[in-house]
This record gives C-alpha cells, structure tokens and sequence, in this order.
C-alpha cells in the first residue's frame, strides 16, 4: 500500500486538494497522510485545521512555521522554517509520495524537503501562468517534480515544454472543481442568517443582490495593498450593494491589505459588509453560486467562477495570463474602473458554464494516478 502524504498549508490549499484527499482516504490501495503547517494552523487565518478535521482527516502532523510580519523577508524565512521542520516528519512518516499544491511559499519548504530526500513529489496545478513570485515559485516545484496533475490544456503543454518527460503528466482537472460540481448537484443554498454569526459587520438578506470581495496582496507590488484594497472598497461602497468581504492570505503584504479593510471600518459606514476570516469551501461556493458579482483577485473567480458562471471583476495584476473563461473583466487599481466594470455584472447576470479548470472529478483521478504511477527519481530534461 502506498503512503501519500499532502501538505497543507492554507485555506486555498486545502480547497485545491481536499477532494483527492477523500479519493485517496477511500482508494484500497493508498493510505492518506495529512500534514497541516503554516496559516492553516492560525486563528487569525481562521483556523482552517478545524475545517480539516471536521471533514473527517486526521492530521498526523502539524508545522508551525509562519513568522510574523508578512514581509518579503518573514515570508523568506518561514520557508526556512518549514524546511527545518518537514524533512523530520518525513523521516517519521516516511511516504512514497509527497503532494504539494500550487504556488505558495510554504509549497517551496515541501518542495525542497522531499527532494533532498529522495521522496517522489507530485505538484497539482502547475504549468499556469500568473502574476507576483508565485509564478516563479510553480514552475520551480514542476522542475523539482515527478508527477505532473495539471488543471487545463495550456498548463500541461507548457509543462512539456519546460523539460519533462509527457508520461508523467497527468491533465486531470482542478480538484477544487470538484467541491463546486458537489455542491451545485445538491442544488441546496444551505445560507441562512447564521452565516453572519461569524466575522464582524452588516447583516443582510442573501436573497437580494450582494457582492463578494476577496483581495490578496502581490507579492511584486509590496507596500501598495493598503491603496489597492481601499480603491476596491470605495468602489463597492459606492455602489452601496451589500458585500461580503474575505480577509486576505498569509502572503508578504497581507498586514497592508488588513489595515486597509480596519481603517476603512474605522472612517466609513460597514453595515453594507460583513468580513469575515474564512468560510468553509461550501459556504463560499454557495455564495459564488447566488452572488451578483465577484470582486477582487482571487483565482477562484477564474476557477470555480468559470465553472459556476459568477460575474467577475479580476483587478490588477495578481490572475495575469492566466488561462480564464468570458464571467471574467479585468481592470486596474482604480475605483472608478472597478464600479464600472461591478455595475456591468451586475447587469449582465450570470454566465454559461465553461469547464475550463475540469469536470468535477479530478480527485478520483488523481488517486487513481498515484496508486499505479511509476516515476524517475532522477530527473532528466527531455528537449
């Protein structure tokens, strides 16, 4: 029986990988192991380790590993520290393969750790293009990998041609498609009242018209978050739609794009927005499901909201070139060009599906993969 073992390290990781997480936990031949680490262990990120554990996962590790400060710098060194603490739980669990997902930094620590190790790694969602260093950091971790999962066409012909080997790439879907076409089967809003019990803001009915707003820091553009998330929230406060408001992630400038959202709290009328820490995957599908538009520069707008149809406002830079359906309009950092763009969403209403990023069942594909794959650990280049 093969041991897998998944690193994860942040809300958007473990929505990436939560359901090749239950196809491997239930495939005969594969035996799951869960290592929690960074933000997903932080209350301030909205403790996505109890997410994990009520969806029925054992962690049989936890990394804490995530300096203060949010900076270049602390973002540099809690790399340094995963990669300190992950080659021991490797040694003591001592998998065949170890999963990383994406592009964030704590997906460099488990890069590098199995590497060194002689541990196959196999890398969900490379090949993409996108702006800030986590472009640099996915196509790194596809040079460091053996096994290949990619979400879309054009992510795995850039994969062949970034050296490696045709057989060992696997164009299975993005998994985090999976969760929405789950969640739309069900066809059951499951959103009441009782959503606004967490986070601090307005209450408001999610049967009438309201906006989600979901912004990161980039990382290539640090010290600019607080302005570009005050352009995002001025915008939308002008509108005066009903929003609800995602605090950003643990990347570099995240400390920025938080004392935007305060002080903005502090000088304006929020009873039109509820923020929130985090919401669990299906509550936030649920909501790209009935809202009027999506606002911000997550990629689940590109992802899931291509999937879903969601009207989508992608600012700045953050998505650039990356692969995405017509729910999408970009625009820069400015609030009079971000109402514009919501308004025109708003007006348009939903879009057709397009299953760009998948099908809905990349995780069944996945484990499927691991349990019969065989792998070079020595790494060639092929051109």
């Amino acid at each position: 029986m093969r041991k897998i073992c998944v690193v994860v390290g942040s809300r958007a990781n473990y929505s990436s990988i939560k359901s090749a997480m239950r196809a491997v936990q239930e495939h005969p031949d594969l035996e799951l192991q869960v290592v929690t680490a960074a933000s997903a262990l932080l209350d301030r990120y909205g403790s996505v380790v109890k997410l994990i554990e009520q969806d029925g996962f054992k962690p049989v590790a936890k990394v804490f590993m995530l300096l203060e400060g949010e900076t270049p710098a602390t973002m540099a060194k809690s790399t340094g520290v995963g990669l300190m603490e992950l080659p021991t739980i490797f040694e003591q669990l001592e998998p065949d393969i170890v999963i990383t997902v994406g592009d964030r930094f704590e997906t460099m620590a488990t890069t590098l750790a199995a590497a060194y190790m002689n541990i196959a790694l196999a890398h969900t969602m490379g090949g993409e293009v996108t702006g800030t260093i986590d472009e640099s950091i996915r196509h790194a971790v596809t040079k460091f990998a053996h096994i290949h999962f990619p979400a879309c066409s054009d992510a795995r012909d850039r994969i062949i041609k970034l050296g490696e080997r045709p057989e060992d790439i696997h164009l299975v879907g993005c998994p985090r498609i999976d969760l929405v076409a789950e969640v739309l089967d069900r066809d059951n809003n499951g959103l009441g009242p009782n959503l606004f019990e967490e986070g601090v803001g307005g209450v408001f009915d999610l049967d009438q018209p309201f906006l989600m707003l979901s912004q990161h820091p980039v990382t290539t553009e640090y010290g600019a978050g607080e302005q570009q998330i005050n352009e995002s929230l001025m915008a939308i406060h002008r509108l005066g739609i009903p929003t609800i408001a995602l605090w950003p992630n643990a990347d570099a400038g995240s400390d920025d794009i938080s004392r935007g959202m305060r002080k903005f709290r502090e000088h304006h009328d929020d009873s039109n927005i509820h923020f929130f820490k985090n919401l669990p995957t299906e509550a936030y599908i649920m909501l790209m499901r009935r809202t009027a538009c999506l606002v911000g520069n997550s990629s689940s707008a590109i992802r899931e909201g291509a999937f879903i149809g969601t009207p989508s406002v992608n600012i700045g830079s953050r998505q650039d070139m990356r692969q995405r359906g017509s729910n999408i309009i970009d625009v820069d950092y400015d609030q009079d060009a971000i109402a514009d763009a919501i308004e025109h969403q708003v007006k348009n209403g939903r879009y057709e599906t397009e299953p760009i990023y998948g099908d809905g069942h990349a995780g069944e594909r996945i484990a499927n993969v691991l349990s019969t794959c065989s792998w070079q650990l020595q790494k060639r280049i092929t051109y």
